[in-house]
């Protein structure tokens, strides 16, 4: 028999002691990533990327199953081309997120905007047996996770706990941190799961409304339904263990407040090595830029095309690496023996780094982004006039 619903007591209750480690990392993380500086262009590919996760999360936690090449499909197709229903509740979710990031900080967060954003995430999808934005009706009943729970029960009382937490929304949710506020609304929502079918994307849409105005607006937006997906039983468990305890969220939240840190950590990284790159690519041009004279400026040129070709996949086995760069080396007498003469050069500058496959069968190539930071003018001009007498790589291939 499922586990009846109880409006709560306090609709923000938990122990401030117990999550003030993860809180403090947790706004921490975002600090950093917020603070770090970077371009358009890398963000906006980034994006794509994390809001892909997301979406993949959200419908995956529902119980969707594709393709990551379906899911591609789902975020740029038109609803109306594609096949199956989990593709259309992804093309759903990803018009959500993009809606919800446009929204201004001060757009009230109360039942219009989320009837609007349930709208959303089921029109196309799941508007055949649940009505967009319709709060459930008389003896529309829902049950729900491991062990099973109902929902607040159809009709009045489902109002009545939705009334009560947008109240709470509004006014006690106040005083406390947004990242608490973000995790409280996804918890609650998902309680009373006042909508027939769409609860748990739409709670996990409006947590990241909270999360955007945490900081983590559209350009840095982190996948916390990935997160959720990939930590689905602990997910499950926490919110299940949150209501098992008179709503205490102190569970949901140290398990939440891990999520956003460590969702933080994880775009941090990537940026950071967009950064790395950047910088990579202006010592590159500045340096090998410089090589303009007699037989150095022809080899420079072919090293820089190999240095760019590794900044884009990073590491590459070295007889594949050659294949890719033939046409650099079509037009000369031994073609292998230059390409590896010019491979020798880039290790010897240190700009590049090999290793033996663990099959040991071939050797792999990687692009060393601290390389920039090591490099000094001197010694790179230096490294140069000695590389026609510098002992050469064992390269084989």
């Amino acid at each position: 028999m499922a586990i009846r619903y109880r409006m709560p007591d306090d609709w923000i209750q938990y122990d401030p002691s117990a999550i003030l480690g993860p809180l403090t990392d947790a706004k921490a993380a975002v600090y950093s990533l917020t603070q770090m500086p970077y371009q358009q262009s890398w963000v906006r590919a980034l994006q794509h990327v994390q809001l892909k996760s997301e979406v993949g999360g959200t419908s995956k936690i529902e119980g969707a199953d594709f393709t990551d090449e379906e899911l591609e499909e789902a975020m740029l197709a038109d609803a109306e081309n594609l096949a199956t229903r989990s593709q259309r509740q992804a093309h759903a979710a990803v018009e959500t997120y993009r809606w919800i990031s446009g929204l201004p900080n001060d757009r009230p967060i109360d039942t219009g905007l989320i009837r609007e954003v349930h709208r959303m995430m089921v029109t196309g999808a799941d508007d055949d047996h649940c009505p967009p934005g319709q709060m459930r009706q008389t003896d529309q009943n829902v049950t729900f996770g491991t062990p099973r729970h109902r929902g607040a029960s159809g009709g009045k009382e489902c109002a009545h706990a939705f009334g009560g937490l947008m109240h709470a929304v509004a006014h006690e949710f106040r005083s406390h941190d947004l990242l608490v506020q973000a995790l409280a609304l996804h918890y609650h929502f998902a309680s009373i799961h006042p909508f027939l079918d769409g609860n748990g994307r739409t709670a996990r849409a409006v947590e990241a409304l909270f999360l955007q105005r945490a900081g983590l607006r559209d350009t840095l937006f982190i996948a916390m339904s990935n997160y959720y997906y990939d930590e689905k039983i602990s997910y499950l468990k926490k919110l299940s263990e949150v209501r098992a305890h008179n709503h205490d969220l102190t569970p949901f939240l140290h398990f939440g407040l891990k999520g956003v840190t460590l969702q933080c950590r994880r775009l941090f990284s990537t940026i950071r090595k967009e950064v790395s790159k950047a910088l990579y690519r202006d010592v590159m041009y500045d340096l090998f830029g410089r090589l303009k004279t007699g037989k150095r400026r022809f080899l420079a040129k072919r090293q820089v095309e190999i240095l760019k070709m590794l900044l884009d996949i990073e590491k590459i086995k070295l007889r594949v690496l050659f294949d890719r760069t033939g046409s650099f080396y079509v037009s000369l007498k031994n073609p292998r023996k230059a390409f590896i003469r010019d491979i020798a050069d880039l290790l010897n500058l240190d700009a590049i780094r090999v290793t033996e496959e663990s099959t040991g069968d071939d050797l792999v190539i990687s692009i060393r982004l601290e390389w920039p930071t090591e490099i000094t003018e001197t010694d790179f001009f230096a490294r140069v006039k000695k590389m026609p007498k510098a002992k050469p790589h064992s390269l084989t291939f």
